[in-house]
């Protein structure tokens, strides 16, 4: 059976980094945790190391985390669907909104649970997804602000997810204007101006960041060692902390040439025959995961002697050139990953889940 595996140790060397980043800057931070899809063994692990505040956009995960923790300060990171409002206020004490109705609906059901919901307003800055415009910000505030059982603890931008805006010294100064506008009018001071995900932590590294900006929401660099803003690994991080393994499950010497008329296959691609390749012979291994499971093109062999031809729905084909580390059927070929492998193969009931130490 394929399975996908954990380094907790790489996890730790990356986890303290960035704790005593955030701590030297004075800034709380939560650990996004819907690529873990919920599994209670990873999760548990990142309590142990000390995580005081998880983020999560279903509530289904959310709820895992209450299940082993109670303790644990849950942030449901997407503005909450109306039909999910008795689960948000459930499972999560912080949620992040943008639309009056909703909150009002979160304060007419945290009545219901008997429980204070806190909320973060979300402010559009430039990347179109959600938040607040700037001009509406105190109209909107005005009417959600004494709602009964919410109580409104900061503003955050979310950037980088949809076109790629990234995050700037300018945008994050205006989030701190629009707190002294809050203060300013309605003579509260928020605790929170949550400007930061993995995106972010560049500007720390640069010394951009302007002051005021407290609380950040990352997973990307944790669990990956990246730097997002360079679009690269840093250098003083761990990497590879997940890897797949894949079990063989047939060699073959076969053409590198189908043969016969060609259709499409079910992903709907027509192929077309490269005659430069008629005649040639090499090792094609089959290996246990497919399209179910993951996209070929979001993995890596580790062998660099071995390139990914295709996949089906549940098969992976590999092209192994001569063989020359002699794989045999049983053995198990060893992948690379990237954030979106990652999450399907952790989002698939099909893979194993594992928990590795190595350093």
């Amino acid at each position: 059976m394929a399975y996908i595996t954990f380094d907790i140790d790489k996890l730790r060397y990356n986890y303290n980094y960035l704790d005593k980043l955030f701590n030297k800057g004075k800034i709380e931070w939560s650990v996004v945790t819907k690529l873990l899809c919920g599994n209670k063994d990873y999760l548990n692990e990142l309590y142990k190391m000390g995580v005081q505040q998880m983020c999560d956009s279903r509530i289904s995960n959310l709820k895992s985390i209450k299940s082993i923790h109670s303790d644990i300060t849950t942030i449901y990171i997407r503005p909450p669907a109306n039909y999910n409002v008795s689960n948000v206020v459930k499972y999560a004490d912080i949620s992040l909104n943008t639309e009056e109705k909703t909150i009002r609906l979160l304060s007419e059901e945290a009545q219901r649970q008997n429980k204070i919901h806190k909320i973060i307003i979300m402010m559009e800055l430039g990347e179109l997804r959600e938040g607040v415009l700037g001009e509406k910000l105190i109209e909107m505030y005005e009417k959600v602000y004494s709602l009964k059982n919410i109580e409104i603890i900061g503003l955050g931008v979310n950037l980088s997810c949809l076109y790629g805006i990234l995050p700037s010294k300018e945008k994050l100064i205006q989030l701190i204007h629009y707190q002294k506008l809050i203060k300013k009018n309605f003579k509260k001071k928020l605790k929170y101006l949550s400007g930061g995900t993995s995106v972010t932590i560049h500007l720390i590294w640069d010394k951009t960041l302007p002051k005021g900006i407290n609380h950040f929401r990352v997973g990307e660099t944790l669990f990956f060692g990246t730097d997002v803003y360079e679009s690269k690994e840093a250098d003083f991080l761990q990497h590879n902390l997940f890897k797949l393994y894949a079990q063989i499950i047939e060699i073959s010497e076969k053409p590198m040439q189908p043969e016969g008329e060609f259709g499409t296959n079910l992903e709907g691609k027509t192929f077309e025959l490269d005659e430069t390749l008629f005649g040639i012979t090499s090792k094609r291994a089959l290996v246990d995961v497919g399209l179910l499971d993951v996209a070929a093109e979001h993995i890596i062999p580790v062998d660099e002697n071995i390139s990914i031809v295709g996949a089906t729905s549940d098969i992976l084909v590999l092209d192994l050139g001569n063989n020359s580390q002699s794989y045999k059927v049983g053995d198990f070929i060893e992948f690379k990953l990237n954030y979106y492998s990652t999450l399907k193969l952790l989002n698939s009931k099909y893979i194993e889940k594992r928990i590795v130490s190595n350093l």
